[in-house]
């Protein structure tokens, strides 16, 4: 406990640590995952919300599952998650910025893709398969 510290993003994906946190900390303590693929999961047993990779190319549709997961509408929350699987599994195949990067110059919401070195832009084969799943999800 500190004054200063009202939370924490929990970003291991494993869910039993949000327990082991809960345990330690106060009922009002901000509890954020930072992993996608199991946010949903962890919203259930208890966490508030996400910081997310997935929201910066479909913000509406992850606001959408947080608001039904914070008003318990958990089957809303699940088809909305469901939907979105795919790209939280697929913004990953390489490494983070690269793919959020291509999503959003595919999407016209920026003028180049480019990262900065150590990273490169992503493979043909990654962009053809993340511009799959963006039409499939979004």
């Amino acid at each position: 406990r500190h004054k200063n510290i009202i939370g924490i993003k929990e970003a291991t994906g494993d869910l039993n640590r949000l327990q082991e946190i809960k345990r330690q900390v106060d009922e009002d303590f901000i509890l954020l995952s930072g992993d996608d693929m199991s946010c949903l999961e962890f919203m259930e047993l208890g966490g508030d919300g996400v910081i997310s990779v997935t929201a910066n190319v479909a913000p509406a549709l992850m606001a959408q599952m947080c608001q039904a997961a914070n008003d318990q509408d958990w089957t809303t929350a699940r088809e909305i998650n469901d939907r979105l699987d795919p790209l939280h599994h697929g913004i990953f195949i390489e490494s983070n910025p690269v793919m959020p990067k291509w999503c959003l110059f595919k999407m016209n919401k920026i003028t180049s893709p480019a990262v900065r070195l150590p990273l490169v832009e992503a493979s043909e084969e990654s962009k053809i398969e993340i511009e799959r799943i963006m039409s499939e999800s979004l």
